[in-house]
């Protein structure tokens, strides 16, 4: 049996989320009023290519400010991206953002300044209320594998429940 599609607002609500979160990261990086600013900042100056039906597929050129010394993405920023764009694949076909209960993270390589590199969330299984995700980034000149992020995720609130669907 398949399922049915999802609501198709569940997908447009993921690509809103992650493009407002890229805005409003460039915003911080300039000169913006700082909403959001922490979750915001890894995803500054992120183009969405596909959010739905549990994947979001997103690219983005790794800024100065993000870097470490040597010009290497920062293994941190990595890490909040990863985050959002897992939470991002999930509300493309639940429409809520979960929460991290399980979060890991390999890494292989290195991304520096001025790469461009695309992230590939993708839910790969449910139980119950959680929801495992998956999430590779890779320098989309060359393919190389920069990381790769697994979580476990579940909902704060259970489906259905008042309150904001994002």
């Amino acid at each position: 049996m398949v399922d049915p599609a999802p609501p198709a607002w569940m997908a447009d609500a993921a690509r809103k989320w992650l493009e407002d979160a890229g805005a409003i990261g460039k915003d911080v990086a300039g000169a913006g009023d700082g909403r959001r600013a922490f979750n915001a900042l890894p995803l500054s100056g992120v183009r969405v290519a596909v959010a739905e039906r549990g994947r979001a597929l997103c690219s983005l050129r790794v800024p100065a400010h993000l870097t470490d010394a040597e010009g290497n993405w920062h293994a941190g920023a990595i890490a909040a991206a990863v985050d959002d764009v897992c939470a991002a694949a999930i509300m493309s076909v639940e429409g809520i953002i979960k929460v991290s209960v399980h979060y890991d993270i390999s890494y292989f390589a290195p991304a520096k300044h001025h790469d461009e590199v695309e992230m590939d969330g993708r839910v790969v299984d449910q139980k119950g209320r959680m929801t495992a995700v998956t999430t590779e980034v890779r320098k989309k000149e060359t393919g190389e594998l920069v990381a790769i992020g697994r979580q476990w995720m579940t909902a704060s609130r259970p489906k259905g429940s008042q309150g904001s669907k994002l």
